[in-house]
């Protein structure tokens, strides 16, 4: 068993003194344009966070055993030196990108990844805003663990990707040098992630780099000031149903569906999928006609 840090337990007290540090800077120089901290939101985002830890406490059972098995029957060993680290960060950096993709373009993974996106404001606790059905994350980055990634060496590199993530939600930061922002996730970058905008829509999945999205044509700039929240705003402020509200929203979508497709379709499309309307039916009398 490699002998891994636990890097997001060494990272709280950083946590909490940013979150500290931000919120006064905002008391000592308002932005009226900047979406700031309201007490409710930031409440609840926290709220959430810790109910992350503990639902993720229970996934990980499942999820290890899984991983266990897969790297038992794999023959393939990367070791753990130097220079594989950094290829294992840079490789699960890839593989999160089309996690984090894939959970915005499937209704049942969004559902999950939704939380993160729910709330209005954007600052240092929206960071910790964390589902708790994080259990849909997993085969996405089963490839490295069958590539000879050891589970406990993968969980380190998800890890240090979460921290990361976390200084990036903020809008105390402008831009960084251009070299720093096209390469890495920066706060411009994921001030368009979490905006509703139309044209900043489903962009910059990145976690670490940004050059996947780059790469595969997810990327985009920020030019106009973001909007935060999703296209369809939740009103509460309750963490059960911040976590649950899309699910249950699929299932009134299921039970009112028609076919069953329409039914995969509400549970597999994207978030907006809607069936196609019915064409409609072609009487005989207007077939006397069109002849």
């Amino acid at each position: 068993m490699p002998n891994l840090p636990d890097v997001v337990l060494w990272s709280i007290p950083a946590f909490v003194l940013l979150t500290v540090v931000e919120i006064v800077s905002y008391r000592l120089h308002p932005d009226e344009d900047a979406a700031g901290y309201a007490t409710k939101d930031a409440v609840t985002s926290v709220s959430m966070g810790l109910g992350s830890i503990a639902f993720d406490f229970l996934w990980k059972i499942p999820i290890v055993a899984i991983y266990t098995a897969v790297y038992e029957l794999t023959p393939a060993r990367v070791p753990l030196l130097w220079w594989t680290v950094p290829l294992m960060l840079l490789a699960q950096d890839f593989f999160y990108y089309w996690s984090h993709w894939g959970h915005h373009v499937v209704r049942i993974l969004w559902a999950c990844h939704v939380v993160h996106h729910s709330s209005r404001k954007f600052n240092f606790t929206t960071a910790l805003r964390q589902p708790w059905t994080s259990l849909t994350v997993w085969p996405f980055h089963l490839p490295l663990i069958a590539c000879g990634v050891h589970p406990a060496a993968l969980a380190f590199c998800s890890s240090a990707n979460l921290v990361y993530q976390f200084w990036v939600h903020t809008e105390r930061v402008g831009t960084l040098p251009r070299p720093f922002e096209y390469v890495l996730n920066t706060p411009s970058h994921h001030r368009v992630h979490h905006a509703s905008q139309g044209g900043y829509l489903d962009r910059n999945f990145g976690g670490i780099l940004i050059v996947w999205d780059r790469l595969f044509g997810s990327f985009a700039a920020e030019t106009e000031r973001p909007v935060y929240g999703l296209t369809k705003n939740i009103e509460t402020y309750n963490p059960l149903r911040v976590a649950t509200h899309e699910y249950a929203a699929i299932a009134r979508d299921v039970r009112a569906a028609a076919t069953w497709r329409e039914r995969a379709g509400r549970v597999f499309g994207g978030p907006g999928w809607q069936p196609r309307p019915a064409e409609p039916a072609v009487t005989g009398q207007a077939r006397e006609t069109a002849a």
